[in-house]
């Protein structure tokens, strides 16, 4: 069993790798909250709403103790790596690649999203700050970091699809 997990902030492009690195290497594709949702049968604003964000937090730890035991590619949330435990289930069972985008870049793709909680209950600065907190966890535990600043998305998947080959062997 060999698992590659993304992560990155939210808006980072993991979900749209994801779909395109599983074409690439033939290997299924999860995305870590839609399987959560489906699981919760509730939406993630619904959830933090109703539960708080420790139980979600719980949640993405569970999924990754518990989920499939079958080599695939799944795309983390962007909170995921901010727990040591996620960590290290992450790094023992496969290869973690950090998608590393520029706040800018990020901020552009998410700033009316009302799926994202966090988005819609803070100010783009304090986002900025969050990013920047979150991106030295994102650095420490991937084993290969993808800048993505004016790459585009077939270009990254390629780079990825070839990094999991070379350290798989192949």
């Amino acid at each position: 069993m060999y698992k590659v997990y993304l992560v990155g902030f939210m808006g980072s492009g993991k979900s749209a790798v994801g779909r395109r690195l599983s074409y690439l290497l033939k290997m299924p594709y999860y995305d870590m909250d839609k399987e959560i949702v489906n699981k919760q049968k509730r939406t993630i604003p619904e959830i933090f709403e109703q539960e708080g964000e420790a139980y979600f937090r719980q949640l993405e730890t569970d999924f990754l103790q518990n989920f499939r035991k079958e080599s695939c590619i799944i795309s983390t949330g962007g909170g995921v790596a901010m727990n040591e435990e996620n960590i290290r289930i992450m790094r023992n069972t496969g290869l973690v690649l950090y998608l590393d985008a520029t706040f800018n870049d990020i901020w552009m793709r998410i700033k009316h999203d009302k799926n994202r909680p966090i988005v819609q209950n803070s100010s783009r600065d304090e986002l900025e700050q969050l990013y920047n907190k979150r991106r030295r966890v994102y650095k420490k535990a991937t084993h290969i970091t993808i800048l993505t600043e004016n790459r585009p998305l077939r270009q990254v998947t390629e780079y990825a699809g070839y990094q999991v080959n070379r350290l798989k062997g192949e």
